[in-house]
């Protein structure tokens, strides 16, 4: 039976690869959508402003032919060269004169009723539609120019109506010029229909682009999904591929750089945990054997028993110290460089190191240079290898310490004249838990030392030979400006 927490969980994970899967189709219906609505908002502003234009050619056509007429009122009769005396003479010959396009048709009307046609070539015939005629016919006994538009069952139409007056004999008649509209609006169709079908297919082009574009500005995000699923607790090597120098590319390096730290933290706990459980597992069992055969009523069991079990409480209190260093030496601010006097650091250290056992302490190497450098741990780690050294030397032998710079490195070393490491024991000595021939210490001092020089930037050189001594030597770079 699934409980309410794995519910939940799988309801999370569900929900999260929905919300990944809609971040894309999000994006790509946004950008088709704005731009179907910019092609949309483009062809209705170019419509109304067609639509404008027309009505505006219209509007000029018909004032033109008012004014042809009345031009034509002011001219002779051809056939008598007298002027018109007659509104029928004056209407016949603007009919003959009238040129019509093929969405436009005239008519004369003498006397209340249609007297005068276009010519039977003229392909639109306005006389045919009762509706305006009807319409048109009490306008043409008025004095002045009427324009006006009609809706009929043959079609929207506009007009103009021009009266003709003879005050001399009282004879009236009039033009009228129509223009088809419906037949004006068809041909902008074919335009407006060229450009639906280039917006559709600009429309589905962009969509094919902005899918392309989209899935490769998302492909860093699908990348950190797959390598953070791709991380278990056993492996967080994992990391993402960068590639260019955008912003996802940076949030990409900033992954990588948390990865790190993870890795780096979950090392240094399981190095910790494994530290632990092999270094303080033989003081335990050391502890817990003498107290289960003491003799409680044998003083001199008793007082024994508590001597070696408090050497053995020491010794776990040093491991516990050496293992929280090496834990911290993993974090940041392990280290806090500040301005130092290297050789004012190294008469403090040398003066600190001749109380660990008596040794013939020679100072051979003062580097008069100031460096950026934690002064703490760097004596912490010099003095651990003073210990080293007085650890596995004779008493009265010569032990040497100094320091110097080595040309873009300071190098602080100390020397003895023990009993060695040997070849195959020097690379492994500054590892965790590893201890020499002698077997003694805890194995985490030296890579206490080497932690530390780590934490400045450096590194830590081991030269030896059985028998003859060992010198080891802290090696920290120094900035240009720090050098003398």
């Amino acid at each position: 039976m699934r409980t309410k927490a794995s519910r939940l969980d799988l309801d999370w994970h569900t929900g999260h690869m929905e919300r990944h899967v809609s971040i894309r189709t999000r994006v790509i219906s946004a950008v088709v959508l704005l731009t179907g609505l910019a092609l949309a908002l483009s062809g209705v502003l170019v419509y109304l402003q067609s639509q404008a234009s027309l009505q505006s050619r219209v509007s000029a056509d018909l004032a033109r032919v008012a004014d042809e007429i009345e031009l034509l009122a002011a001219e002779l009769d051809p056939a008598t060269g007298e002027p018109f005396a007659d509104p029928e003479v004056l209407l016949r010959a603007a009919m003959e004169r009238e040129v019509h396009l093929p969405s436009e048709g005239s008519f004369a009307v003498l006397a209340g009723r249609v007297r005068f046609i276009s010519q039977p070539a003229v392909r639109f015939r306005p006389e045919k539609n009762p509706e305006l005629v009807e319409a048109v016919l009490p306008l043409t006994t008025g004095d002045v120019v009427v324009f006006g538009e009609a809706e009929t069952a043959l079609g929207g139409v506009r007009y103009v109506v021009v009266p003709v007056r003879f005050p001399e004999t009282g004879a009236t008649g009039a033009m009228v010029h129509v223009v088809d509209m419906d037949a004006e609006r068809a041909l902008l169709r074919p335009t407006f229909t060229t450009y639906a079908l280039v917006a559709a297919g600009s429309l589905v082009l962009v969509a094919m682009l902005i899918a392309l574009l989209v899935g490769r500005l998302l492909r860093p995000i699908r990348s950190m999904r797959e390598t953070v699923e791709r991380i278990t607790e056993t492996d967080i090597s994992q990391r993402v591929p960068i590639d260019g120098t955008d912003d996802l590319s940076a949030l990409a390096a900033t992954v990588n750089g948390m990865l790190d730290r993870l890795e780096t933290a979950v090392t240094g706990q399981r190095e910790l945990l494994d530290d632990v459980g092999h270094e303080l597992r033989t003081p335990l069992t050391i502890v817990r054997g003498h107290l289960e055969l003491m003799d409680a009523a044998d003083p001199e069991d008793v007082a024994s028993s508590r001597a070696l079990v408090i050497d053995e409480l020491d010794r776990m209190r040093r491991l516990v110290d050496d293992l929280l260093t090496l834990a911290k030496s993993e974090q940041r601010g392990f280290v806090v460089p500040t301005t130092i006097d290297v050789a004012r650091l190294t008469d403090e250290t040398l003066a600190k190191a001749t109380t660990l056992g008596a040794r013939h302490w020679v100072l051979e190497g003062l580097a008069d240079v100031e460096a950026s450098l934690d002064a703490q741990r760097v004596s912490q780690a010099w003095l651990q290898l003073a210990a080293n050294a007085v650890r596995y030397s004779a008493e009265g032998s010569r032990i040497g310490m100094g320091s110097g710079v080595d040309g873009g490195d300071l190098r602080l070393w100390v020397r003895d004249e023990g009993v060695g490491i040997a070849a195959e024991e020097q690379g492994r000595v500054l590892e965790r838990a590893e201890r020499g021939r002698s077997g003694t210490g805890t194995g985490l001092g030296l890579a206490i030392v080497s932690s530390i020089a780590k934490a400045h930037g450096g590194r830590v050189l081991v030269d030896s030979a059985e028998g003859v001594g060992t010198r080891v030597t802290i090696v920290v770079p120094v900035k240009e400006e720090e050098r003398p």
